[in-house]
């Protein structure tokens, strides 16, 4: 795994914001973002329910060439895709009473050096789960004027590693109307 010590940064860690107005749009952003993740990497998916977790962990997945069904782990805590001889692992810890669950399912197995690990709801699993090397934090845009109107999502991609960081300046340079 990654350095322990994972917010590498002196001072906030650096992000970049994107919108993402509907479906197509997180679908676009999975297959951009897809080929930058490497073995080794854990990403944080974080957001309420029905923000967009599971469509951007499936366009993860398709863009890389996985054509069977992507569902959420919500009931089995872990869903296992092997795609061009890397493991990837799809964990939602949404069901999590205790963080300790974690360790009592025996998870951190999973975190290795030969896999790519997408975590839901990391936060229900605290201190245990590994640090990420790139979050993901969804969130439902609104119009001001007109709350109930919701406006597809904003999502902030969070670096705390060095390879997470080399995913933020990828999407910067080739992801349309991005803002930092």
């Amino acid at each position: 795994m990654h350095n322990p010590d994972h917010n590498q940064f002196p001072v906030a860690p650096p992000m970049l914001t994107v919108r993402l107005p509907d479906e197509a749009a997180t679908t676009a952003l999975g297959h951009q973002l897809a080929p930058l993740l490497r073995p080794g990497m854990t990403v944080w998916l974080d957001g309420d329910l029905g923000a967009g977790k599971t469509t951007l962990s499936r366009a993860l997945l398709r863009a890389l060439g996985h054509r069977g069904p992507v569902k959420s782990p919500t009931y089995t805590l872990v869903e296992v895709y092997v795609v061009s001889s890397i493991y990837w692992y799809h964990f939602d810890f949404y069901r999590f009473n205790h963080p300790e669950e974690f360790e009592d399912a025996g998870l951190g197995e999973y975190f290795r050096d030969d896999a790519v690990c997408l975590v839901e709801w990391p936060e229900k699993a605290a201190g245990f789960v590994p640090q990420p090397d790139l979050a993901l934090v969804f969130r439902f845009a609104e119009n001001r004027q007109n709350p109930p109107q919701s406006l597809g999502r904003e999502l902030d991609l969070v670096a705390y590693t060095e390879a997470g960081l080399q995913c933020l300046s990828h999407l910067k340079n080739h992801w349309p109307a991005a803002a930092s």
